[in-house]
This record gives structure tokens, sequence and C-alpha cells, in this order.
């Protein structure tokens, strides 16, 4: 079997940064080639799907479906191991029943997710995720959902209908661009530290724009930045001692007994993205720049903006930090001690659901959360972000009672976004002949008509929802 530093070597080429980071669940080198898809453009990534599925279904069963659903996966587009075409092969080999991509400032994946799901025939769902500015709000000035800045909230478009991408595409792009210019003033800052340090420094174009799909519409992210870090220092310094002494002397970071552990462990296939985690939780705040007005808008404008698209303005629920699953964030708190205020804000400001993580936060919080949500009617959505090679596709905490209803919202958001993008009404379409129903009511209907859509060919989903007698014509 080819040793980690083999795959490492490949990827001193730009954008193949993916093959290091693809283990999510896969235990071998043969299995990570299974999932591998080959090509730089959506065009050549497809045609190798299409190659991949012929042999598979030629050589071997496919996995049976496991009951789970997995909608905030990022790709490539923002950072992440996967192309939009992995994301649904991996997806499949993994026994999901629908899976959903999110990236950072660009819908720009979409169209390959679409074109992947119609060749598998999975279901997806298509988002993308922003930062907006709380100014004017009674959120001002708070710690809200977001580590890096005080007043400035993480927000979720989930389930954006097909003809309306390129608008979404049209107005993130001035956001794309605001953000990649505070990226390359960030590398020149933190290459001044690294410089201070004694240790070698980045070039935004050679070193972190080329591992970006920024020239594909896609965006630039810290990720990015430390990423590159991790590379340019692991191959100075190798793994284990030598490598945690430089994090420790030369950069002083505090370096825990955990992720010491993983940066000498000789067989760590994740060495680059353990690397990656622990610049991310202390490494940060020594270069990070603060968002301009222009990379992030006005909360309540952004949410009008989001609905009249026929999309759902989510607010990503973080709760107080404890451990974090991807080891990249600090024990800190957020909006726990001020939830009710909170819920008492977000539906004036336009959103219409709540996203959150089952496996981060504790049954007390959740308990909390959910309660607040059927109290405001609010949409509750499993937004378990997958950026990781330590994370897997699965949330095995959706077969939980407490957690169920989770996948009926998967199913419901998959058919409002098939059904808006084929001429139909969405869930709060206030068109809609179901308008008088109750949130939960409708959800549960949208579900069982998200359950039967043949994602081979989406567009039947008018002949499902005729049968149930609520198409207008």
């Amino acid at each position: 079997m080819s040793s980690f530093e083999d795959i490492r070597v490949e990827c001193e080429r730009p954008y193949d940064y993916r093959l290091a980071l693809i283990w999510i669940f896969m235990n071998s080198i043969g299995e990570f080639a299974e999932l591998r898809l080959e090509g730089k453009d959506a065009s050549t990534r497809l045609n190798s799907l299409r190659k991949k599925l012929e042999t598979r279904r030629a050589t071997g069963p496919i996995p049976e479906r496991r009951g789970e659903v997995s909608i905030h996966i990022h790709t490539c587009y923002s950072f992440s191991p996967y192309s939009p075409a992995e994301v649904v092969y991996g997806a499949l080999l993994t026994g999901l029943d629908a899976v959903g991509i999110i990236d950072h400032e660009t819908i720009s994946g979409c169209r390959e997710m679409q074109d992947a799901a119609r060749l598998i025939g999975l279901p997806i769902t298509c988002g993308c995720e922003l930062r907006v500015s709380a100014t004017g709000t009674r959120l001002e000035g708070r710690r809200i959902n977001n580590p890096d800045s005080l007043n400035i909230l993480y927000m979720v478009c989930h389930g954006i209908p097909r003809w309306n991408l390129p608008k979404f595409n049209a107005f993130l792009r001035p956001i794309r661009r605001a953000r990649a210019a505070r990226m390359e003033r960030q590398v020149a800052i933190l290459n001044e530290v690294l410089m201070n340090a004694g240790l070698m420094q980045l070039d935004y174009t050679a070193d972190v724009e080329s591992i970006s799909m920024n020239h594909q519409g896609g965006s630039i992210t810290e990720r990015h930045i430390l990423y590159a870090l991790a590379r340019k220092m692991v191959a100075r310094f190798g793994r284990g001692a030598p490598l945690i002494s430089a994090l420790k002397l030369s950069l002083g970071l505090n370096v825990s007994t955990l992720a010491e552990e993983r940066l000498s462990d000789g067989e760590n296939e994740h060495l680059l993205y353990d690397l990656l985690g622990v610049f991310k939780s202390v490494l940060v705040p020594s270069f990070y720049q603060e968002p301009s007005s222009e990379e992030c808008l006005p909360v309540r404008r952004v949410c009008e903006l989001v609905n009249d698209l026929g999309a759902i303005a989510c607010y990503p629920y973080l709760g107080d930090v404890g451990e974090s699953p991807t080891g990249d964030k600090k024990t800190e708190s957020f909006e726990d001690s001020w939830l009710d205020e909170l819920f008492e804000e977000l539906p004036r400001l336009g959103f219409r659901a709540l996203t959150y993580m089952p496996p981060r936060n504790s049954i007390a919080q959740l308990g909390r959360v959910r309660e607040l949500c059927r109290e405001k009617n609010l949409m509750e959505i499993s937004g378990v972000d997958v950026n990781s090679s330590r994370q897997s596709f699965r949330c095995s905490e959706l077969h939980q009672q407490d957690f169920r209803h989770l996948n009926d919202s998967a199913w419901a958001l998959i058919a409002h976004e098939y059904l808006s993008s084929y001429g139909g009404f969405g869930l709060f379409d206030l068109k809609s002949p179901l308008k008088t129903m109750t949130l939960k009511e409708r959800i549960k209907i949208y579900a069982g008509i998200g359950r039967r859509i043949d994602a081979r060919r989406p567009e039947r989903i008018v002949d499902i929802v005729r049968e149930e007698g609520l198409w207008i014509d």
C-alpha cells in the first residue's frame, strides 16, 4: 500500500490538494482510488463518474441505503476534499439516501452536483453559506455564531431553485472578490509573523490561490491559507518532534496532547488536515482581518433576497462550544446565554429555518433550540457541515428518536427545491394551496413528495404533485 507521504508529494501539483484529504470513509488506497474522479473541470469529472458507475455496476452491488441524509457537505469550490461529483458518488458509496452541497460564498459547484445526481439517481439539494452583518439589528455588537468576529453572523441559503442559480451567482460574485482581496492582505500579515519566527513565507498566488477553485467561480478561505502553510511546514520539518518543536518554539503555539499524538503518528493519513486544525484554533487571530461591508452585507437585505429568490434563509445555531468534532474550534460561549432574545429577532430578520448539528451539541442544548423553533414557527434542518478528512458523510444521530424529524425536514427541503425549480410552489410560498396549513403539516406533505422523487428524471415531480392535487396551472 502506498504511504501518505506518496500522496503528499502528489499534492504539490496545483489543485490536487484534494488527494491528501479524501479519507472520510476510505480505509485503503484502493478505496481511495474508487472515490477519486479524474479531471480539473466539471465535464471531465462527470465523464469519469460515468465510467466509474459502469464499472461499479458491472462488478459489484451498489451499497444499500441507510435511511440517512447529509445536506451540508462542502466541496472544493470553497474548501473540502471533494469535487461536487465526488460528493454525490461518495454519498452513494456511503449508503446515503440524499446529499446536499453547501459552499462558502459560491454556488458554482451546483450544476456539477445536479448533473452527477442525475447520473447516479440520488436526490440532492443545493445551497451556500455566507456571513452577514448584524449592524442595525438587536444582535448588533454580539458574539453570535461566528468564532472570528463580533457583529457578524453566518447564514445558510438552503434549497436554491435551479432557475435562480445565475441570479445567486451574480449576487455572490462581488462578495467573493471582496473576500479574496482580504485573503491576500491576510497572507501578507501572516508572512510578517512567519518571518519573525524564522520560517518560510507564503506566496499568495502560487501557494494559496493555486489550490482554490477561484478560477472557476470558487471562493478562497482562511483554510486555503492554513493548508498552504501546513504543506510548507510538513515539507520542511516532516512529522513528529521537529514539526511540533517548530510549532511551539517558532510560532509559540499551544499544541494539545491529542494534536501532538496525531502529528507524530507515522501512519496518519490526515496529517495536513490535523495541522490545519491546530493553525485554525490558535494561529488565525495573529493575521485575521475583519471583513468589510462589501463582504458582509446587512442580514435583513440578504434574507429578503434569499427568500425572494425562492430559497430558504437559515440561521446556523452554534451554541456554546465544548469539544469541537473537527478539532478547529476552541471552547467558547456563543448564543446560549441569550437564546430567547435571539429567537425573538430571527423571524423579524427574515429567517425561516434554523440548522444545527446533532453531533456537536448536547441533548439539553438542542432540546431548548427545538422548543424555540416550534414556538417561533422555524423549520429545523440538520446542518452537519462536512469539510474535514476526519468527518464522515454519515450522521447516525438522525436515527435517534430526538432527531428523526430532521430526515423529514431534509426530504421536504429537497421537494421544495425540485418543485420550485419546475414551476411549482415552495414550502413558504404565499400562493401555495397549502398556505393555511401549519409548517409541520406542510413539511410532512413535502417530505412525502421528496421521497418519491426520481433523481434521474427530477422534472417528473410535477406529475407527483398533480397526483396529490397540489398543482395549479
